[in-house]
Protein backbone atom coordinates (compact mmCIF):
# COMPACT_ATOMS: atom_id res chain seq x y z
CA UNK A 1 0.00 0.00 0.00
CA UNK A 2 2.66 2.63 0.90
CA UNK A 3 4.91 2.05 -1.86
CA UNK A 4 1.77 2.23 -4.27
CA UNK A 5 0.63 5.75 -2.90
CA UNK A 6 4.32 6.86 -2.95
CA UNK A 7 4.22 6.05 -6.83
CA UNK A 8 0.65 7.96 -7.15
CA UNK A 9 2.51 11.14 -5.07
CA UNK A 10 5.20 11.06 -7.25
CA UNK A 11 3.28 10.97 -10.35
CA UNK A 12 1.06 13.54 -9.46
CA UNK A 13 3.65 15.71 -8.07
CA UNK A 14 5.06 16.47 -11.60
CA UNK A 15 1.32 17.71 -12.18
CA UNK A 16 0.88 20.48 -10.09
CA UNK A 17 1.05 24.13 -11.50
CA UNK A 18 2.78 26.33 -8.67
CA UNK A 19 1.86 29.94 -10.66
CA UNK A 20 -1.18 32.05 -10.37
CA UNK A 21 -3.59 31.32 -13.24
CA UNK A 22 -5.96 33.69 -11.82
CA UNK A 23 -6.39 37.44 -10.83
CA UNK A 24 -6.67 37.29 -6.86
CA UNK A 25 -8.47 40.36 -6.83
CA UNK A 26 -11.15 38.44 -8.91
CA UNK A 27 -11.69 35.89 -6.30
CA UNK A 28 -15.37 36.03 -4.79
CA UNK A 29 -15.57 32.76 -2.97
CA UNK A 30 -13.41 30.56 -0.54
CA UNK A 31 -14.46 26.95 0.97
CA UNK A 32 -12.61 25.81 4.29
CA UNK A 33 -11.85 22.22 4.33
CA UNK A 34 -11.45 20.39 7.77
CA UNK A 35 -11.66 17.19 9.22
CA UNK A 36 -12.52 15.51 12.66
CA UNK A 37 -11.54 12.09 13.71
CA UNK A 38 -13.25 9.36 16.47
CA UNK A 39 -13.69 6.08 17.26
CA UNK A 40 -16.17 3.63 18.01
CA UNK A 41 -15.03 0.77 19.79
CA UNK A 42 -12.39 -0.89 17.02
CA UNK A 43 -13.49 1.15 13.73
CA UNK A 44 -12.46 4.73 13.51
CA UNK A 45 -14.90 7.39 11.51
CA UNK A 46 -14.37 11.05 10.78
CA UNK A 47 -16.51 14.27 9.37
CA UNK A 48 -15.36 16.01 7.02
CA UNK A 49 -17.02 19.25 7.34
CA UNK A 50 -16.76 22.59 4.29
CA UNK A 51 -17.74 25.49 4.61
CA UNK A 52 -17.56 28.24 1.79
CA UNK A 53 -17.65 32.18 2.23
CA UNK A 54 -17.50 35.42 0.69
CA UNK A 55 -13.79 36.52 0.14
CA UNK A 56 -15.16 40.63 0.67
CA UNK A 57 -17.68 40.31 3.63
CA UNK A 58 -16.96 36.94 5.18
CA UNK A 59 -20.60 36.05 5.49
CA UNK A 60 -20.87 31.78 4.92
CA UNK A 61 -22.35 31.19 2.06
CA UNK A 62 -23.19 27.52 2.73
CA UNK A 63 -21.90 24.61 4.72
CA UNK A 64 -21.72 20.92 4.45
CA UNK A 65 -20.37 17.75 5.82
CA UNK A 66 -20.03 14.43 5.44
CA UNK A 67 -18.81 11.46 7.62
CA UNK A 68 -17.87 7.81 6.90
CA UNK A 69 -15.44 4.89 8.54
CA UNK A 70 -11.63 5.40 8.20
CA UNK A 71 -10.18 2.47 5.88
CA UNK A 72 -6.24 3.44 5.57
CA UNK A 73 -4.39 3.66 8.49
CA UNK A 74 -2.47 6.53 9.38
CA UNK A 75 0.96 6.63 8.11
CA UNK A 76 3.24 9.78 7.78
CA UNK A 77 3.23 11.03 4.30
CA UNK A 78 -0.64 9.77 2.97
CA UNK A 79 -2.70 11.80 5.22
CA UNK A 80 -4.67 12.84 1.87
CA UNK A 81 -5.50 8.92 1.47
CA UNK A 82 -7.36 8.92 4.83
CA UNK A 83 -9.28 12.04 4.21
CA UNK A 84 -10.19 12.53 0.09
CA UNK A 85 -12.57 9.83 0.15
CA UNK A 86 -14.94 11.84 2.70
CA UNK A 87 -13.64 15.04 0.86
CA UNK A 88 -14.44 14.09 -2.01
CA UNK A 89 -17.73 13.17 -1.29
CA UNK A 90 -18.41 16.90 0.85
CA UNK A 91 -17.64 18.46 -2.03
CA UNK A 92 -20.23 16.91 -4.36
CA UNK A 93 -22.58 18.28 -1.63
CA UNK A 94 -22.12 21.14 -2.40
CA UNK A 95 -24.10 24.15 -4.58
CA UNK A 96 -21.60 26.45 -4.96
CA UNK A 97 -18.38 26.29 -6.65
CA UNK A 98 -15.86 28.18 -4.66
CA UNK A 99 -12.82 30.22 -6.28
CA UNK A 100 -10.09 29.18 -3.89
CA UNK A 101 -9.47 26.10 -1.44
CA UNK A 102 -8.22 26.53 1.98
CA UNK A 103 -7.42 23.10 3.77
CA UNK A 104 -6.28 22.79 7.73
CA UNK A 105 -2.65 20.93 6.59
CA UNK A 106 -0.04 21.06 4.31
CA UNK A 107 0.22 21.52 0.27
CA UNK A 108 3.62 21.28 -0.90
CA UNK A 109 5.39 21.04 2.13
CA UNK A 110 5.72 17.19 2.01
CA UNK A 111 8.74 14.95 0.91
CA UNK A 112 6.68 14.53 -2.61
CA UNK A 113 5.07 17.75 -2.65
CA UNK A 114 1.41 16.08 -2.04
CA UNK A 115 0.03 16.99 1.42
CA UNK A 116 -3.99 17.06 1.36
CA UNK A 117 -4.28 20.38 0.05
CA UNK A 118 -2.11 19.28 -3.08
CA UNK A 119 -3.65 16.02 -3.77
CA UNK A 120 -6.51 17.12 -3.11
CA UNK A 121 -6.41 20.05 -5.94
CA UNK A 122 -6.93 17.06 -8.38
CA UNK A 123 -10.51 16.58 -7.52
CA UNK A 124 -11.15 19.67 -8.61
CA UNK A 125 -11.31 21.78 -12.14
CA UNK A 126 -7.70 21.75 -13.56
CA UNK A 127 -7.22 25.60 -12.66
CA UNK A 128 -8.57 25.92 -8.84
CA UNK A 129 -6.16 26.98 -6.59
CA UNK A 130 -5.32 25.01 -3.61
CA UNK A 131 -3.81 26.60 -0.39
CA UNK A 132 -2.76 24.20 2.76
CA UNK A 133 -2.29 26.15 6.16
CA UNK A 134 -1.43 23.78 8.53
CA UNK A 135 -1.44 24.75 12.81
CA UNK A 136 1.38 22.33 13.53
CA UNK A 137 4.76 21.71 11.52
CA UNK A 138 4.78 18.94 9.63
CA UNK A 139 8.94 17.82 9.45
CA UNK A 140 10.03 17.16 5.62
CA UNK A 141 13.10 15.49 5.23
CA UNK A 142 14.63 16.83 8.69
CA UNK A 143 14.38 20.19 7.52
CA UNK A 144 13.67 22.83 10.26
CA UNK A 145 12.12 26.60 10.55
CA UNK A 146 12.98 29.35 12.20
CA UNK A 147 10.37 31.43 14.14
CA UNK A 148 9.32 34.33 12.45
CA UNK A 149 9.69 37.43 14.32
CA UNK A 150 6.59 38.77 16.34
CA UNK A 151 4.68 41.24 14.41
CA UNK A 152 2.02 40.07 12.53
CA UNK A 153 2.97 39.52 8.94
CA UNK A 154 6.45 38.15 9.60
CA UNK A 155 7.58 35.19 8.53
CA UNK A 156 10.82 32.77 7.50
CA UNK A 157 11.15 30.32 5.11
CA UNK A 158 11.28 26.18 4.85
CA UNK A 159 13.49 24.91 2.52
CA UNK A 160 13.69 21.15 1.94
CA UNK A 161 16.29 20.12 -0.48
CA UNK A 162 17.16 23.45 -1.55
CA UNK A 163 13.43 24.45 -2.33
CA UNK A 164 11.55 26.85 -1.04
CA UNK A 165 8.16 24.63 0.19
CA UNK A 166 6.68 27.03 2.88
CA UNK A 167 6.39 29.06 5.21
CA UNK A 168 6.20 30.02 9.14
CA UNK A 169 3.86 32.44 9.35
CA UNK A 170 2.86 35.16 12.24
CA UNK A 171 -1.01 36.09 11.46
CA UNK A 172 -1.10 37.96 14.77
CA UNK A 173 1.84 40.07 16.51
CA UNK A 174 2.68 37.38 19.56
CA UNK A 175 0.37 34.51 18.72
CA UNK A 176 1.95 30.39 16.86
CA UNK A 177 3.01 30.86 13.87
CA UNK A 178 1.32 29.06 10.93
CA UNK A 179 2.85 26.81 8.40
CA UNK A 180 1.87 27.96 4.61
CA UNK A 181 2.72 26.19 1.64
CA UNK A 182 1.31 26.24 -1.79
CA UNK A 183 -1.50 23.35 -3.19
CA UNK A 184 -1.74 23.56 -6.49
CA UNK A 185 -2.76 26.11 -9.27
CA UNK A 186 -1.22 29.15 -7.00
CA UNK A 187 2.42 30.59 -6.19
CA UNK A 188 3.57 30.67 -2.30
CA UNK A 189 3.41 34.42 -2.40
CA UNK A 190 -0.05 34.75 -3.00
CA UNK A 191 -0.82 32.12 -0.88
CA UNK A 192 0.60 33.71 2.11
CA UNK A 193 -0.85 37.12 0.80
CA UNK A 194 -4.46 35.77 1.29
CA UNK A 195 -3.99 33.67 4.41
CA UNK A 196 -2.95 37.24 5.90
CA UNK A 197 -6.06 38.73 4.23
CA UNK A 198 -8.64 35.81 5.54
CA UNK A 199 -7.36 35.85 8.80
CA UNK A 200 -8.86 38.73 11.73
CA UNK A 201 -8.81 38.90 14.88
CA UNK A 202 -10.49 36.01 16.25
CA UNK A 203 -8.18 33.80 15.72
CA UNK A 204 -4.79 33.14 13.97
CA UNK A 205 -5.63 30.71 11.24
CA UNK A 206 -7.84 31.94 8.54
CA UNK A 207 -11.51 32.58 8.59
CA UNK A 208 -12.41 29.45 6.09
CA UNK A 209 -10.80 26.38 7.91
CA UNK A 210 -11.20 28.36 11.15
CA UNK A 211 -15.21 27.95 10.31
CA UNK A 212 -14.80 24.33 9.23
CA UNK A 213 -12.83 23.61 12.08
CA UNK A 214 -15.83 24.41 14.35
CA UNK A 215 -18.11 23.01 11.93
CA UNK A 216 -16.03 19.76 12.79
CA UNK A 217 -16.31 19.50 16.51
CA UNK A 218 -20.20 20.03 16.49
CA UNK A 219 -20.65 17.21 14.26
CA UNK A 220 -18.63 14.91 16.35
CA UNK A 221 -20.27 15.27 18.64
CA UNK A 222 -23.84 14.74 17.04
CA UNK A 223 -22.77 12.10 15.36
CA UNK A 224 -21.01 9.98 17.97
CA UNK A 225 -24.52 9.02 18.90
CA UNK A 226 -27.09 10.00 16.20
CA UNK A 227 -27.34 9.09 12.57
CA UNK A 228 -24.27 8.44 9.69
CA UNK A 229 -24.21 9.06 6.22
CA UNK A 230 -22.18 5.93 5.37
Amino acid sequence: MKQRFEAEQTALSEQLTLRDGFDPAALQTCAGVDLAYWNEGETERAVCCIVVIDMNTHEVIEKKRFDGVITVPYMPGFLAYRELPLIEKCMALLDSKPDIWFFDGNGCLHPRRMGSASQASFLLDSCTPTVGVAKTYYRVNGAEYTDPDEQAGSFTEIIVDGEVRGRALRTHEGVKPVFVSAGNNITLDTAMRLTIALTDKESHIPIPTRLADLETHVAREELRNGVHQD
